[in-house]
């Protein structure tokens, strides 16, 4: 089975476990120190919450500005619209920034925000039908 893990650097590893904890989200204690949270997205998908000096040790380069450019969307689907709502006044209740407006193109339900530190986050439903 392919995995993946999605790697990201905050600024503060607490606040973020706090804003995605508040999603829904759990963190695996194994791979998770002061340095790092390892978060769970699925059995196969984890994202890793690298505090900036930890992120540095595996790039050559800079650190994003998120303030100045987005450096990647992550999209997760949503298994209902209502869901996507719910997920994104959780967001915005929890910390995190509106990023576009919801979308609404019938078939497929979706909405995009920021978390405390900038990275943009979707998530989207699409009716059953429309994916075969």
């Amino acid at each position: 089975m392919r995995m993946i893990f999605v790697n990201l650097p905050v600024k503060d590893l607490e606040k973020s476990k706090a804003f995605f904890g508040a999603l829904g989200f759990s963190f695996n204690p194994n791979f998770s120190d002061e340095n790092a949270a390892c978060m769970i997205v699925a059995d196969n998908i984890f994202v890793m919450l690298l505090v900036h000096s930890r992120f540095r040790d595996f790039i050559i380069d800079e650190i994003a500005d998120t303030s100045k450019t987005t450096e990647v969307l992550t999209c997760l689907s949503a298994s209902s619209r209502a869901e996507v709502d719910e997920t994104l006044a959780k967001a915005l209740a929890s910390g995190g920034k509106a990023w576009r407006p919801v979308m609404d193109y019938g078939f497929m339900y979706g909405c995009s925000f920021q978390d405390p530190d900038g990275h943009v986050w979707e998530l989207a439903y699409m009716e059953p039908q429309a994916a075969s």
